[in-house]
Parts: C-alpha cells; structure tokens; sequence
C-alpha cells in the first residue's frame, strides 16, 4: 500500500477539500486534528489528535508519511516554534506543500514558515494566495438584512474558490513537476467589497448594499475578534487594495487546466450559508 499524506488543518476551509481530493486520486490520507472525535471527516481516512504548533505531535502524524499539506495559524503571535515544528515535519517528509499568503515575500509569519519550509525539505510548494472568497461568510448575519457594514468597499480583491486553492494542491502533493514552485493562487478577477455585496444579493434574492463603516469602530470590532496586530494587518491590506486591487494571476488555470472558479460560482456553492438561521 502506497504511503499516506498527511493533512494539517484538515477540517478547515481547504484542508477538508485537500483530504477529499486525495481520496479521489486514490491516496491513503492522514489527518491531523486537535479533536479527532469532531472531524467529520469521510470514511477511510485515519485520524490522529495532535496539535500542528506543537513538534512532537506533528512528527508522531508524519511518520510514515509521503508527504504533507501544511496550514500553519495566520497570526504572528503563532509564529514562534514554527522552525521546529517544520524542522520535526522534515525528518519524515521530502515534499511539503504549504498554505501562504501573496505577501510572503515582505516577511510575517507566512514569510517565515516558507524560509522553515525552505530549509526542511527537498521538494516545496507555496501556495500564495491572495484571499479566500470564504472570508465573505462573516457578512452572512447582515446580508439577509439588505445592507453590510464594513470599511473600505471600494478595496478590489482577487478571491479564490476554496476548491481551486485544494485542488491546485492536491495536484503539487501528488504529481511531479510542481517542486521549488511558488504560486500566486487567486480568482479569476478582481471584484470590489461593495461588488462582492451586491452578488451575494443577487444570488439569494435579496438586494443587498454596502455601508461605509467608520474605520475606528471596524478597528475595534477586527481587534476582539483577531488581536490587534492581526487587526491592523487586515486593515492595512484593505486599505492597500483600494489604490492597487490585488492581482488575478494565471497560476490556477495553469496548473488544473481549467479556468477559475468565479465569485458569483463561489456564493452559489455557499448560498444556505447567508440565509437566516443557518
């Protein structure tokens, strides 16, 4: 039987499509998870408890292992151990396939685990993405009611389909070709805030608008619920984006031979998800 790959993060966002994709391709998966009674996830995939911040729990769920998608915590403050719990994934892996962000190249924690990444393995993958579309279900409690209050509508993203960023992975864990790369995963076009609004209306039949929000109370809304250093990053990046939108990059179709998968794609993918009570 072909050796595993490991899966961090696998009930997250990307992490239960990887686990998915894998299954698909017909390789065995393992997937690391702080509450393996909880996971949900499908039938045939061996579960282990441990938590991906701490080196001995990630090199007990490596061992034996082919390789490795990693999603590390996206905050500085989680930043420190990562050269060890990367060093410790190294020992038992020659490809990881890595959870970046666009702007891992200015430093941060992203920047910092692709140096770990980097100095661990022979064979690694960044995948750089600009946003994931999903960050848009924290509107789903005001979308329903026909207005989002938030800053910066007019800052221009690229989102991208959770599936294409799993996809694009499942392909760098299991085909060659794909080592030393790192892709700028993005959607297929850039879209506004307000835009992302008036969409997510129009495919759940409610006529929906952007409110500005006055920056100081999103501030402090940002910082109790992320931490104020991770605040001020967000803000500073939306801020960013109203003068450059983020770039679409030709990454995604690229490697799955496909075009991606389009905002409006993606909200009706997650249309129960902005109606009340879900």
């Amino acid at each position: 039987m072909a050796q595993p790959i490991l899966v961090t993060g696998a009930t997250g966002n990307t992490g239960r499509h990887v686990v998915e994709g894998l299954l698909a391709e017909g390789v065995p998966v393992r997937a690391l998870t702080r509450d393996p009674q909880r996971a949900g996830l499908p039938d045939g995939v061996e579960v282990v408890g441990g938590d991906v911040t701490r080196p001995d729990d990630v090199a007990a769920a490596a061992k034996g292992t082919a390789a490795a998608y990693l999603v590390w915590p996206g905050t500085d403050e989680a930043a420190e151990g990562a050269a060890e719990v990367v060093a410790a994934l190294g020992e038992h892996v020659d490809r990881i396939v890595y959870l970046s962000a666009a702007d891992a190249e200015q430093g941060g924690v992203w920047g910092g685990v692709e140096r770990a990444v980097r100095a661990s393995v022979r064979e690694w993958t960044f995948l750089r993405v600009t946003g994931l579309a999903v960050n848009a279900l924290t509107w789903s409690d005001q979308v329903h009611r026909g207005v989002v209050r938030s800053p910066f509508g007019g800052a221009t993203r690229s989102l991208v389909h959770e599936l294409d960023v799993a996809e694009v992975a499942v392909r760098a864990l299991v085909d060659d070709g794909h080592a030393g790369r790192a892709y700028l995963v993005t959607g297929p076009e850039q879209i506004s805030q307000a835009d992302q609004v008036r969409v997510i209306g129009e495919v759940i039949g409610v006529p929906a608008r952007w409110e500005e929000q006055p920056l100081d109370e999103a501030r402090t809304e940002l910082a109790e619920a992320v931490g104020a250093d991770f605040a001020d990053q967000i803000i500073d990046h939306w801020s960013e984006n109203l003068d450059v939108p983020e770039p679409v990059s030709e990454d995604v179709p690229r490697v799955l031979g496909r075009p991606g998968l389009t905002f409006r794609e993606w909200v009706r993918d997650h249309a129960a998800a902005f109606t009340p009570g879900s």
